[in-house]
């Protein structure tokens, strides 16, 4: 059972010495009962109570990490139920199947598409993951060919699929050195799974029809020296799936239910309809997959999965943003205009897109707003004149331009009088509210 902050705190030094990062040995210890920490935080603490606090300690949802030559997918650690409690850590990892009852071409050829397939999203390339590779022949000589032809175009992480062990075996040897993800160990299998798990120092994905049955064989399989686990409690279907995630994740996070204290792993894939997979690895982002596992790969239905995820993992109390300064767009000249807006990401790359794609050239200051869009910035007293001036010298946009115009949004014509007033040698003018209008106004009211 899990301790109370009281509890763990008899156990620290209390000497307030704040090497931990906190005022009190007090608020240390009621964050690490809140798992927001980690115990090792603290570089005083005895070796008797380490070895007391180490099982409260732990995070109550297990870090399972799948390697590979210079990739790694993360999923657990986790300790709040909604994002903005906090924020969610570790996004699920996308990972596309392949079976080796497809030729070794075909599978080459679909991997060297999937591992070359990017899409930039506010300025970030958002990528898959890895490869399932399933062994639906049930020969251990054609599934490990299949995971070499895998290997052969791709070196992100793999999920070996197969409930025979002999099968599982002769692909482990294939990617020996690795730890990819073996799927998976049932009531009938778990003893030989677990001993390869072992032995190839490898996570193991435990299958069960009930989280009862999971709990049980997660407890055994531990027993028998394996730590890094993932689940599968057999649901494909929208409702079940949803159900039975939310109870997983609610029994680990707060009532320490230590067997079923592990990641998630989903099979969109298995709809056999690719409208119901891309519902069903939505769902499966936001409630509360660690890895996915998909069979289509249309680009439809991957980018808005990708900024999904991309959207659901990033901190709710952080804006994007891009860094600050002076862009360039469309080669501009010395005589060319400097447009001024914030480092908000959505709000940057709405205005340079606007421009770029019109084929006009400009300058775009970018200011430091903190990550704020343009009314939000103004409101938040992070984007006024004075900033605006600042960045104009900071950035030595003088120095670039020879023809002195800055355009700032029209949201906040206000500031324009300020800016005047801060920038004496610049014509300041106040452009459209919306960037979609600025093609127009720059060919309009820019000559």
């Amino acid at each position: 059972m899990a301790l109370t902050g009281i509890q763990i705190y008899k156990l620290l030094p209390k000497t307030n010495c704040k090497d931990c990062g906190f005022p009190t040995c007090l608020a240390f210890a009621m964050k690490l009962a809140a798992k927001q920490v980690e115990l090792s935080a603290c570089p005083h603490i005895s070796e008797e109570a380490k070895a007391v606090l180490a099982e409260s300690a732990s995070p109550p949802i297990r870090l399972v990490t799948l390697k590979a030559d210079g990739y790694e997918v993360k999923a657990g650690n986790e300790v709040v139920l909604f994002r903005h409690e906090k924020k969610f850590y570790h996004k699920p990892g996308f990972f596309i199947r392949e079976r080796d009852d497809a030729s070794l071409d075909q599978i080459r050829e679909r991997v060297a598409a999937t591992d070359a397939y990017t899409v930039n999203y506010v300025g970030m390339d958002l990528t898959l993951d890895g490869f399932a590779v399933e062994s639906a022949s049930g020969d251990p000589t054609t599934f490990s060919q299949a995971i070499s032809a895998v290997r052969a175009v791709s070196q992100r992480p793999l999920i070996l699929m197969s409930r025979d062990p002999g099968v599982m075996a002769a692909g482990l040897q294939a990617v020996n050195g690795e730890a990819p993800l073996i799927y998976a160990a049932d009531a009938d299998n778990w003893e030989a799974m677990a001993d390869l798990a072992k032995q190839h120092q490898a996570p193991l994905a435990v299958f069960a029809d009930s989280l009862e049955g999971l709990a049980d064989l997660t407890q055994k399989i531990k027993a028998r020296g394996v730590e890094d686990m993932v689940l599968d409690h057999g649901a494909r279907d929208l409702g079940t799936s949803l159900a039975r995630n939310t109870v997983i994740r609610r029994l680990a996070l707060k009532k320490t239910f230590r067997p079923l204290g592990y990641p998630i792993i989903a099979f969109p894939g298995d709809a056999g309809d690719a409208a119901w997979e891309a519902i069903l690895a939505a769902h499966a982002v936001a409630k509360y997959a660690g890895f996915i596992v998909l069979d289509h790969t249309a680009p439809e239905m991957l980018y808005p999965l990708l900024v999904l995820r991309e959207n659901i993992y990033t901190d709710p109390q952080k804006p994007i943003q891009v860094q600050p300064g002076l862009y360039e767009i469309n080669d501009p000249s010395p005589e060319d205009p400097v447009l001024a807006t914030t480092n908000f990401s959505i709000t940057y790359f709405s205005v340079a897109n606007e421009v770029e794609g019109a084929g006009l050239p400009a300058w775009l200051l970018v200011t430091d707003a903190e990550g704020m869009s343009v009314l939000t910035a103004w409101a938040a007293g992070k984007f006024d004149a004075e900033r605006i001036a600042k960045d104009v010298r900071r950035f030595h946009v003088p120095d670039k331009v020879h023809r002195k115009r800055i355009v700032i949004p029209g949201h906040v014509a206000v500031i324009s009088g300020e800016l005047e007033e801060e920038l004496p040698d610049w014509e300041v003018r106040v452009g459209p509210r919306e960037a979609v209008d600025l093609p127009t106004y720059m060919k309009e009211a820019l000559v």
